[in-house]
């Protein structure tokens, strides 16, 4: 699913953000990537997502090397690519249910398939009695949900998710990453960046440690901070 190749990360200013980093992640796997601010992981996230080019490395996602494609090309690599954020990124004039019914508009769905799909996913996420409101009038755990609708009603192979649970309080982040394990069951690729240590060692999925760009640990079954 993603093969990262010997990639390296430099910004203009020098900062090596990624230093020779290798990993491969399987077809349905669930990992998280963990490491203080300024450890590598959310410009690992943007690399994936195409938002930021390795300085040099391949990086290979469902059989696509991302690193050759052209500016043109990034649209489509990005609908099979679901992605969630920390601040949710809705669009503020458009209800819950044309905030989900606009990522399968983009792909130029057709009305039917839209008013068949829509509704499913947003009672899967548990805002079927949300569905007419906009952003302003949902709590935050709420928004994030939509935000996870919208990011899987394409049924994209790959979700990513940098921070999903970094402005919700505990109990709703559990709700987001019990909705993030649901969708994998389902077969759905997850790479989720977070700092949230106790999600982390409660869930005992693949951790991947990174450490001023550098990848010090990769446990199967581990917890935030293990050893090797």
């Amino acid at each position: 699913m993603i093969s990262v190749q010997n990639v390296s990360k430099i910004y203009e200013n020098g900062a090596e953000a990624i230093k020779n980093l290798s990993l491969e992640i399987e077809k349905g796997e669930f990992v998280f990537a963990v490491g203080s601010s300024g450890s590598g992981k959310s410009t690992l996230m943007k690399m994936l997502m195409k938002e930021v080019e390795p300085t040099k490395g391949t990086i290979v996602i469902n059989g696509t090397d991302i690193t050759k494609i052209t500016r043109k090309e990034i649209p489509y690599l990005r609908r099979k690519i679901g992605v969630v954020f920390q601040d949710f990124r809705l669009l503020p004039s458009k209800t819950v249910y044309e905030n989900v019914a606009f990522a399968m508009q983009v792909i130029e769905a057709t009305p039917r398939e839209i008013r068949r799909s829509v509704p499913a996913i947003i009672a899967m996420v548990g805002l079927s009695k949300k569905a007419r409101a906009y952003p302003n009038q949902l709590s935050g755990g709420e928004q994030q949900r939509v935000a996870l609708a919208r990011a899987i009603i394409n049924k994209p192979p790959l979700l990513l998710a940098d921070e999903p649970t970094g402005n919700l309080d505990p109990d709703t982040a559990w709700e987001i990453m019990n909705l993030l394990s649901d969708i994998n069951m389902r077969g759905t690729t997850i790479v989720v960046a977070t700092h949230a240590k106790e999600i982390v060692d409660s869930m005992k999925k693949r951790v991947i440690t990174l450490q001023k760009g550098v990848m010090i640990r990769d446990i199967k079954e581990g917890g935030y901070s293990d050893e090797v």
